[in-house]
């Protein structure tokens, strides 16, 4: 049975709103930029190899005049994501991450440039050390806004892709950004370094939650 990450909310649902609305509005015309591809270059993670990656959206506030996804929907995608991302590294030491989405605004279908609102998701990242038994971060606030291409500036997202795309492309920043997240911590305060003691990833066993902190 996966391991269930029961995040704390912090934030109010009014500053979750606020910051949908800053980053759906106030960013709406932003130019072309380059996209977050899913085969990216492996960031240096150590000796991290996933274990468990369980994502969650129940609470999820849902921004203004944004398309609907369910619970089950955002889940998916990000957990496909994450595997994508993190699923890839084989270290001997075991890892688990828990996503809680907090909220998000899905375009609609808008008047390009006039009103061309960009989709966004606010997200809370666990981290957990499976054989420390101890969160490496808990509740983690990570912000994405989707990627524009040349096709959304003019169209608008809401035109140019399906929700179902817009999710993926939201899950995979997601990912993208935990993942760049991860290798700067392990840069600066060694989060994957080896650990003399540490037993052999295939040798560990779930036994309990270890997740809800």
């Amino acid at each position: 049975m996966p391991v269930r990450y029961m995040l704390r909310k912090p934030a109010y649902r009014d500053e979750t709103m606020i910051r949908i609305l800053t980053l759906t509005f106030g960013l709406a015309l932003l130019g072309a930029c380059a996209q977050t591809l899913e085969n990216e270059a492996p960031e240096n993670l150590g000796e991290f190899k996933l274990r468990v990656n369980y994502a969650f959206a129940d609470k999820a506030v849902q921004g203004p005049v944004s398309r609907d996804a369910t619970p089950q929907e955002w889940t998916a995608a990000i957990e496909k994501a994450v595997d994508l991302r993190l699923g890839r590294y084989e270290g001997s030491q075991e890892y688990d991450v828990g996503i809680s989405v907090e909220g998000y605004m899905l375009a609609p279908p808008g008047v390009p440039v006039v009103y061309n609102p960009k989709s966004t998701a606010i997200v809370l990242v666990n981290v957990y050390d499976v054989g420390q038994k101890t969160f490496l971060a808990k509740g983690e606030q990570i912000q994405v806004l989707e990627d524009t291409t040349s096709e959304s500036a003019l169209m608008g997202s809401g035109h140019a892709r399906t929700k179902e795309e817009q999710m993926s492309g939201l899950a995979l920043k997601v990912a993208d950004r935990v993942e760049e997240w991860f290798a700067k911590e392990h840069r600066n305060n060694g989060w994957f370094d080896k650990r003399p003691d540490a037993v052999p990833a295939e040798n560990t066993v779930v036994t309990q939650n270890p997740a809800q902190g």
